[in-house]
């Protein structure tokens, strides 16, 4: 039998550590990288490179288009099918897909989560340049389309303290911040360009329930190359006629009229 090797852990401590990883994976802002991953958990890359390895074979993991891990399809497929949201996601399913149709850009579906906003459920678009797999990502309210949606219709509220910059454009002042969201409730959706991540631009708008209140969100995400400033306004009307077919509590309104 083969002895293991200097240092490589074995049994329950191999079954930790590989557990460990994929709870950073799951749980990190941003998608890590291996370097990342094998530094802050104390091992060497190769052992690290591994045990991701396994994960990812078993479609716990996989890496997005920079190398960087994110959740597998088989997590994914999970979130979908039991994760709290699961209604909304079955509910909205078929609008996702509509608006990717019509745009070709992917489409995603989130909620508010604390002081975050968390993302459902995605459908990618047509083109081979799109964005990464964002489901299960938390972002901050503030410089995310989605967010702001949230937070300008009442779903959640503006959350205390400084804001994150996260590039140049983002938004980092309250003052700004409250402005913004006046416009998005003046116009019925909510834009960031760049203000996120550098080079994307996304157009979002409000789900709302049977009683009329806002319960999600829905977005259309690109390449800012692709959503350029002169498409956006046309995008952000598509979305509020979009989401308005979808609406329940627009349909509980067609029902009581005479």
């Amino acid at each position: 039998m083969a002895e293991p090797r200097a240092g490589a852990p074995t049994g329950a401590q191999a079954i930790d550590r590989a557990s460990a990883l994929l709870v950073a994976v799951l749980e990190a802002e941003r998608p890590p990288l291996l370097t990342q991953l094998a530094l802050a958990h104390g091992l060497a890359k190769s052992t690290a490179s591994r045990m991701l390895s396994a994960l990812e074979r078993q479609g716990l993991v996989a890496r997005d288009r920079d190398g960087a891990f994110v959740a597998g399809q088989a997590l994914v497929r999970f979130a979908r099918t039991h994760s709290v949201g699961s209604d909304l996601i079955a509910r909205h399913r078929p609008l996702l897909e509509r608006l990717a149709t019509i745009t070709g850009e992917t489409t995603n579906l989130a909620v508010a989560s604390g002081e975050e906003v968390e993302s459902l459920d995605q459908v990618d678009g047509a083109y081979l340049l799109g964005t990464r797999n964002w489901v299960g990502s938390r972002l901050p309210l503030h410089c995310s389309a989605l967010g702001k949606v949230l937070m300008a219709f009442d779903a959640v509220p503006v959350p205390p303290g400084r804001l994150e910059r996260r590039t140049s454009h983002t938004i980092a002042t309250r003052a700004d911040l409250l402005a913004e969201l006046q416009q998005v409730r003046r116009r019925g959706f909510a834009v960031i360009r760049d203000e996120l991540e550098e080079g994307l631009t996304a157009v979002a708008a409000p789900l709302r329930d049977a009683d009329g209140h806002v319960v999600a969100a829905v977005s259309v995400t690109g390449p800012s190359s692709r959503l350029t400033p002169a498409r956006l306004p046309a995008l952000g009307l598509l979305l509020i006629d979009e989401t308005r077919r979808f609406s329940p509590h627009q349909r509980r309104r067609k029902e009581a009229q005479p």
